[in-house]
């Protein structure tokens, strides 16, 4: 039933943009033969709706991967810069929440570790149609430059930090994980949450061992439920690892790991001398920058959504 749902919503609408460009030629057509151009404000205005409608469900067929429709993990680490990183890290972070507040998608943070100035790293797990299918693309290392609040001096800084998506896995997708191959640390959760959470060892970090893939979550009160979470989480950070090497492109699994400062950005938000934000994989740019951390970042998404549909046979 979840499959048969999956396909009426990619297939319906396909069928009513037919039926509106079906009603609109005969418009038209009725418009040409009564030789009167009061109809030419409706025929624009339902043809605007009908080209709105066709972009929508465009971009939504470039998102036809196995797990494009799923929720999405997203992780943010902080990099070279310190103090300016850790708050960049934080601001990065903002900016996604904004994201998927705007589309009411469902948001969970995972783990969180904060540092001085902002986070040394953060996972929030969100949820909502084609989550991972929009955020996949945001994956690698944020650039920014601007003039240091941290510093007395008013200098020019540049800090970075990688954005990591990987896919919520339903359990409709087997991903096998043998216990021998799984070493569990239990630890104290930090920051807020009550007496029960700061003085039991309730957090759960998962390392798998053949891959060094960690994973750690400090969300919730109970062990059990900090387990649950840090088990979806592991499955969905092997089932890409593996998707990857199967099709030997590992490069965007190999973003993490590799380091978080020149050379490997993949976006540079610049706050100083001028305003820009500009993605060097698609080249889109723009020079609102407020509205970009404030989570306007649709025209990114989409534009890179374009670029790897029209790469990905390259």
């Amino acid at each position: 039933m979840a499959e048969l749902k999956s396909i009426k919503a990619r297939y319906e609408p396909w069928k009513a943009l037919v039926q509106g460009i079906d009603d609109l030629e005969v418009l038209c057509e009725l418009s040409e033969e009564a030789g009167e151009e009061g109809e030419a404000p409706e025929i624009e205005e339902t043809l605007g709706e009908l080209e709105a409608k066709y972009g929508k469900q465009n971009l939504l067929e470039l998102m036809s991967g196995e797990v494009d429709r799923n929720g999405c993990f997203l992780t943010i680490h902080s990099g070279a810069g310190g103090t300016e990183a850790c708050d960049w890290a934080g601001m990065l972070f903002r900016m996604y929440l904004r994201w998927a507040e705007r589309r009411a998608y469902t948001i969970v943070e995972v783990d969180r570790l904060e540092a001085e100035g902002g986070i040394k790293s953060a996972t929030v797990r969100i949820d909502g149609d084609y989550a991972y299918g929009y955020l996949k693309g945001e994956s690698g290392v944020h650039r920014l430059v601007r003039i240091s609040p941290f510093d007395s001096n008013a200098r020019r800084h540049t800090s970075f930090a990688s954005v990591y998506a990987f896919p919520v896995i339903d359990d409709s997708v087997e991903v096998e994980i043998r216990s021998e191959d799984l070493r569990v640390d239990t630890y104290r959760s930090g920051g807020a949450g009550g007496q029960h959470v700061n003085k039991t060892d309730s957090a759960v970090r998962f390392t798998h061992l053949p891959t060094g893939i960690v994973v750690a979550c400090q969300s919730e009160r109970s062990q059990t439920m900090n387990r649950a979470t840090a088990m979806s989480m592991l499955k969905a950070r092997l089932y890409e690892y593996y998707r990857q090497e199967k099709e030997k492109e590992n490069e965007r699994f190999a973003q993490e790991k590799k380091d978080i400062s020149w050379g490997n950005q993949i976006r540079s938000y610049v706050f100083q001398p001028y305003t820009l934000v500009k993605d060097y994989r698609t080249k889109a740019e723009t020079g609102n920058i407020q509205a970009v951390m404030d989570g306007d970042i649709d025209p990114f998404i989409e534009e890179y959504l374009r670029f790897a549909w029209k790469h990905k046979d390259a």
